[in-house]
């Protein structure tokens, strides 16, 4: 869903470009005689108009119509604000080569207190023809939003529209519909230069370049502008849930946008902890079979903390399960406000994938410590020196440290820890009640100092054995079953350079949408209801094993050879008797003797031999390994 402050400057700026279009291109042409003389075509200007278009009130003080045929009053009874004739009509009896506007404002009010007022410098309409206009430009723009808590102002540099069909703009934002008519282009291009905002919060946000291609949208029951004031009051009365979903689907189902291209994208911060500032070198939207949002160049910085991405991409985005659920809660009776978590997860778009490629985030260093607190209280008085002991005077200046001096300290900075990326992929399968059916991750060469990992399970342990950064690969891939309440992990494997891979693979039992909620109770319930089905493990050694065996030999003063043949003892005979001494807890034991005898490759295989599979609750409170290896059929192998 849009932000309630982006929905009112969203709202706010299309009703002021619609105004401004509306009143640029009042010099719509009736169709010209080719025999007509050249005569009959003069220079007319009007002054003081004033023109009321929903909740925006437009004014120029003066507007001049070059190449026209209209005389002064007849353009200034079509300019009229308390017309009661239809814009439709008076536009298409307009006919000017151009339309000149020096100062036009435009002023907004609301939602709420908030007031807007946008003035833009040298308007110009050229090529004004059958209610269409060949191109629009403006020199610039000041914006300033007065009361209300989003007050602020910023400035626009040059804006410039092609194409532009006033009539199909008066349409959309001023006459009802069903919803379902035909699109109607309203845009060929538009562009804006060198957006700069800021409010009172102290965010600054700044585009460089905005380029749109192909606006346009269909009539909605309460026109665009009742539907933009329905969506902005949010819940409060006289609408509830019903009306502003029924409005937020209507537009959201209505608009269309064949691309967007921004360039210079900035968010600065003046946060009391440290400014903030947020930077997309390039963002570009595009509609179609192969709709994709791509943006370049994203940069986060806060004090010494930087990151870095250079490219996201989102594919086959659809917004078909946002309006299909915004449908359904406009039909409901209910008239609460809000929605809850279940029916915001409802409300996500659908999405086919995400591909990231050169992520980089530069951590601070350790030393950047909080300074210590200073005792609040006064700092005790020097004692007067003795009369009878006179002060030894201060060297002025320190003698310099002589080299090999083991006093002399020497500070360099901390060196700067990177966490890198240099590939990844998220895709997923169509969504059930607003979790994907499917979805596989891959990250590529993740490369981070081990350090970070201390304290973690397993990984936890890898700078104690000698390794101080990591580079890893990362595959996990799975589906859900909604109907089956099953969860497959088809492929969940991790490698590292000089470590190994670890590969899982199985089935569980007991799942369904709802325990992917996040809430309490969803995910105390699956303790009850999930089960394990089967599971496929297998490890190959690349050094994790050898720097495992070295370590251990160290601290427990053997040399590494006898403490392999401990180990492949211990794994022999050992794991047997813990595990039942049945002969699948033997195969187990041989097959682990076997990979610590020669470290290569450790497959085991395990499978529920009851068809709805072992209950996370049994597993916990099993007896012994024993009691639930009785209820499994295993087959490992090593090498």
């Amino acid at each position: 869903m849009i932000h309630p402050k982006a929905r009112s400057r969203l709202r706010s700026a299309l009703a002021a470009t619609c105004a401004l279009a509306c009143l640029a291109g009042m010099g719509l042409p009736a169709p010209l005689a080719a025999q007509e003389g050249a005569a009959a075509v003069q220079d007319v200007t009007v002054t003081d108009v004033m023109l009321p278009l929903g909740g925006t009130l437009l004014r120029a003080p003066k507007l001049t119509a070059s190449g026209t045929r209209l005389s002064k009053d007849e353009l200034a009874a079509i300019l009229k604000s308390d017309s009661s004739e239809p814009w439709e009509a008076r536009l298409a009896r307009l006919d000017a080569g151009s339309l000149t506007i020096p100062v036009l404002t435009s002023e907004h009010a609301g939602p709420g207190d908030d007031r807007q007022t946008v003035t833009y410098r040298d308007v110009v309409a050229r090529d004004v023809k059958s209610g269409r206009v060949r191109e629009l430009t403006a020199a610039g723009a000041t914006v300033s939003a007065a009361a209300g808590p989003n007050r602020g102002n910023g400035t626009y540099g040059q804006v410039r529209a092609t194409d532009l069909d006033l009539a199909a703009l008066n349409r959309l934002y001023t006459v009802p519909g069903d919803g379902k008519g035909p699109v109607q282009k309203v845009y060929g291009t538009i562009q804006v230069a060198d957006v700069t905002y800021s409010d009172a919060r102290g965010t600054t946000v700044k585009i460089a370049r905005l380029d749109g291609r192909d606006l346009g949208g269909r009539q909605v029951p309460d026109s665009w502008n009742g539907a933009f004031e329905i969506v902005a009051a949010g819940f409060q009365p006289p609408n509830d849930r019903r009306t502003f979903a029924a409005a937020a689907a209507d537009l959201i189902e209505a608009t269309a946008l064949g691309s967007l291209d921004m360039q210079g994208l900035s968010v600065s911060n003046a946060d009391p902890q440290g400014p903030i500032l947020f930077e997309i070198g390039r963002a570009t939207y595009a509609t179609g079979p192969d709709s994709s949002t791509v943006l370049e160049n994203l940069t986060v910085a806060r004090g010494s903390l930087r990151a870095h991405l250079g490219r996201l991409a989102l594919t086959n985005v659809s917004l078909a399960p946002t309006i299909a659920a915004l449908r359904s809660f406009a039909a409901e009776p209910d008239t609460r406000p809000g929605f809850s978590d279940a029916e915001m997860r409802r409300l996500t778009p659908a999405l086919g994938g995400l591909t990231l490629a050169d992520l980089s985030i530069d951590l601070p260093p350790d030393a950047e410590l909080p300074k210590p607190p200073q005792d609040p209280r006064p700092a005790p008085r020097a004692a007067a020196p003795s009369k009878a002991v006179p002060a030894k005077p201060i060297d002025a200046k320190a003698a310099d440290p002589k080299p090999g001096d083991p006093l002399a300290v020497t500070i360099t900075p901390a060196p700067t820890r990177r966490v890198a990326l240099r590939e990844a992929a998220l895709s997923f399968g169509p969504p059930q009640d607003g979790v994907p059916s499917a979805s596989r991750l891959t990250l590529s060469g993740l490369s981070l100092p081990a350090d970070l990992v201390a304290g973690a399970p397993i990984v936890g342990a890898l700078p104690a054995y000698g390794y101080r950064d990591l580079d890893l690969d990362l595959v996990a891939d799975a589906a859900l079953d909604g109907k089956a309440r099953d969860l497959s992990l088809r492929d969940v494997t991790v490698s590292g350079r000089d470590i190994g891979t670890i590969r899982l693979a199985g089935t569980l039992g007991g799942f369904g949408p709802e325990l992917f909620s996040g809430t309490l109770p969803a995910t105390t319930m699956v303790m009850f209801t999930g089960s394990a089905k089967s599971l496929d493990l297998t490890i190959e050694n690349a050094g994790l094993f050898e720097r495992f065996l070295a370590a251990q030999s160290k601290d427990l003063s053997l040399k590494p050879e006898e403490l392999r043949k401990e180990y492949v003892t211990a794994s022999l005979l050992g794991v047997p008797v813990i595990l039942g001494n049945t002969a699948a807890a033997k195969g187990i034991g041989a097959a682990m003797g076997q990979f610590v005898m020669k470290p290569g490759k450790l497959v085991l295989h395990a499978k529920s031999k009851e068809p709805a599979g072992i209950g996370f609750i049994d597993i916990g409170a099993a007896r012994s390994p024993a009691a639930l290896l009785e209820r499994i059929d295993v087959d490992a192998k090593a090498n």
